[in-house]
C-alpha cells in the first residue's frame, strides 16, 4: 500500500489540523466511482422503466434525481472501489482520535450505507432530496456546522475549491494537476494523494485488444476455400475483420457497464477497468460510438456484411443485457456469435461458407461455449447464489455443461472425418486423405482443454487460454500443415 505523501502546512495549522474535523468527499475521493452513475446503472439493469422518468426528475433538481434513484437502489457498498490509500489514512486519524465526516453531493441514503458499512465516521452530511450538497452550498453547510476554518477537507475536483476556501486545510485525492494548482493557491495541504495507474492504458484494457483474436475466423471461409490470394477477397474480409473489433470493443464496454456489480463479486473480473474504479464509468459513451462504427465501416464495401455484423452487435447486446442469465440460451447464443463472424466472413469475402463447416463450426462453438461456462463455474465452486454473478447456473450444473460440450467437441470431430471422406472434399483437394491428420488433432486440442478445465486450470475463456498454450500452437502448426499438404498435394517434395 502507497503511503500518502504529507506535506508541511502553514504555520501552526499543523497541530490544528489534527484538532479539527476532518470531512471527506465520496465520488472520486473515498470512492473511485461516481455514485450517481453507479445509481443510473443499477436502475438501468433492475428497473429500466425507470430512466424514462429521468428527464422529469432531473428537471425538479439534481438532489430529487439522486433521491428517486437511490429509492430503489440496493447496490452492494462493500464491493465499491475504495480509496484504500485514503482509507489507511483515515484509519489512522480515526486512531488518533480526530472527528471524521463523511460529506458528500450523493444522496443520504447511499452516503449513510458506506459510513454504515465502513464505520469510519461520525457524522454523515449529504444531499436529501431539496438540497444538492455541491460545490458552494456544501461549503456553507459546512462553514455553518463548523465554523470558520474549523474543518479541513479531502476532495478532488473543481467543485472542491469553493470548499477548500473555507477549510483550514486540504487533502488532495486524485485530484488533476490544474485543480490541485489552484487548491494550493487558496488553502495549505496537508496531504497528497495522486491518481495511481494510466488511464490510457485502462482504456486499452477496457476495449480488450487480445479478444480480436476471436475475429479472425472470417478469414476461415476465403481461406478454406483456398482464396488467399484473391485480393479483393481478402481486403473485404479484412474490412469486415476491423468492423468485428470495432463492434466487440464497444459490445465489451456495455457489457461491463451492465456487469459493473457482478464484476465486483468476482476474483479475477473484480480487476476490470469500469470495476475497479480505475476507469470512470463515463468512458461507457465509446460503447455505442465503437458499435456505430463497427457496423458503418463495413457498409462501404457490403451492406450485407454491414447487416450481419449489426445482427451480431443486437445480439450481443440482448446477451449483455438479459440473456446471459438464461441456462443453455446463453451458451447457444455464444456459439452463434461465434459462427455469425465464419458467415459474415463468406459474404465478406464472396466464398460463402459451406454447410460441412456450418455443422462442424457449429458443435465445435458449441463445446468451447459449454467450456467456458464450466470454466466459471469452476471459480465459483462454494457458492450457491447464481444471481450475484449474473449467470443463471449453480456450481452442480458443471457436471450438465461439461456432458454436453464434451458430446459437441467429439460430434464437430466427427462431422469433420466424414467432410473428408465426402464427394466434396475429394474434389476440392489435391491429397484430402491427408485431412484426415487433422481430424484427432482437432478432438486432441478440445480434449486437452477439458482437462485444463477439470484439473483448474483453465477458468475463463478458452480462446484465449489456447493462445498461451504452447501445446496448443503445435496442435494448430500441424492442423495447418496437414491442410497446407492436402490443399497442393505433395508433388513438388
Amino acid at each position: 500500500m502507497n503511503v500518502p505523501q504529507i506535506r508541511a502546512v502553514a504555520s501552526g495549522t499543523q497541530a490544528g489540523a489534527a484538532e479539527v474535523p476532518l470531512c471527506v468527499d465520496l465520488d472520486g475521493t473515498l470512492v473511485n466511482t461516481d455514485m450517481l452513475v453507479e445509481s443510473a446503472l443499477h436502475a438501468a439493469h433492475r428497473r429500466p422503466l425507470a430512466l424514462l422518468a429521468l428527464p422529469f426528475w432531473l428537471m425538479k433538481g439534481r438532489s430529487v434525481l439522486k433521491a428517486k434513484l437511490a429509492e430503489g437502489a440496493k447496490l452492494d457498498v462493500s464491493t465499491l472501489p475504495y480509496n484504500d490509500e485514503l482509507l489507511a489514512y483515515l484509519r489512522a486519524e480515526q486512531a488518533r482520535g480526530r472527528r471524521l465526516v463523511l460529506v458528500t453531493a450523493s444522496d443520504q441514503r447511499l452516503a449513510g450505507a458506506i459510513a454504515n458499512h465502513l464505520g469510519l465516521f461520525d457524522e454523515v452530511i449529504a444531499s436529501d432530496g431539496v438540497q444538492n450538497m455541491k460545490g458552494r452550498t456544501k461549503a456553507d453547510a459546512l462553514e455553518r456546522r463548523f465554523g470558520v476554518k474549523g474543518f479541513a477537507y479531502a476532495g478532488n475536483a473543481s467543485a472542491d475549491l469553493p470548499v477548500w476556501r473555507k477549510a483550514q486545510s486540504a487533502i488532495l485525492v486524485n485530484t488533476p494537476a490544474s485543480v490541485a494548482r489552484s487548491a494550493r493557491a487558496v488553502v495549505p495541504i496537508a496531504a497528497e494523494m495522486p491518481r495511481r495507474g494510466s488511464r490510457l492504458k485502462a482504456l486499452v484494457r477496457e476495449l480488450r485488444v487480445y479478444q480480436w483474436v476471436k475475429n479472425l475466423l472470417v478469414f476461415v471461409s476465403p481461406i478454406m476455400a483456398q482464396a488467399l490470394w484473391d485480393p479483393d477477397a481478402m481486403l473485404t474480409t479484412t474490412v469486415a475483420f476491423l468492423g468485428f473489433c470495432s463492434a466487440a470493443s464497444g459490445v465489451y464496454i456495455i457489457n461491463d457497464l451492465m456487469d459493473v456489480e457482478a464484476d465486483r463479486h468476482h476474483p479475477r473480473k473484480r480487476k476490470r477497468p469500469f470495476a475497479s474504479g480505475a476507469l470512470p464509468i463515463g468512458f461507457g459513451v465509446l460503447g455505442p460510438i465503437l458499435l456505430a462504427v463497427g457496423v458503418a465501416l463495413p457498409a462501404f464495401v457490403s451492406e450485407v456484411t454491414a447487416l450481419v455484423i449489426a445482427f451480431y452487435a443486437a445480439l450481443s447486446v440482448a446477451y449483455s443485457a438479459r440473456l446471459k442469465e438464461r441456462p443453455l440460451v446463453d451458451v447457444f447464443i455464444l456459439a452463434t456469435l461465434y459462427t455469425v463472424r465464419l458467415l459474415a466472413g463468406g459474404i465478406a469475402s464472396g466464398y460463402l461458407v459451406s454447410v460441412w463447416l456450418l455443422n462442424f463450426s457449429g458443435f465445435l462453438f458449441l463445446g468451447l461455449a459449454c467450456l467456458k461456462r464450466c470454466g466459471e463455474m469452476r471459480q465459483l465452486q462454494g457458492e450457491e447464489d447464481p444471481t450475484r454473478k449474473r449467470r443463471g447456473y449453480f456450481v452442480s450444473d458443471a457436471m450438465v455443461l461439461m456432458a454436453m460440450g464434451v458430446a459437441s467437441s467429439f460430434v464437430s470431430a466427427l462431422v469433420m472425418s466424414f467432410y473428408v471422406n465426402s464427394e466434396i472434399a475429394q474434389e476440392t483437394y489435391a491429397m484430402p486423405t491427408l485431412l484426415w491428420g487433422m481430424v484427432p488433432l482437432i478432438l486432441f486440442w478440445q480434449c486437452r482443454l477439458w482437462l485444463a478445465t477439470a484439473r483448474g486450470h483453465m477458468l475463463d475463456d478458452p480462446i484465449l487460454y489456447s493462445a498461451k498454450d504452447w501445446v496448443s500452437w503445435i496442435a494448430f502448426g500441424l492442423i495447418a500443415v496437414f491442410y497446407v499438404l492436402g490443399s497442393v498435394g505433395m508433388s513438388w517434395l
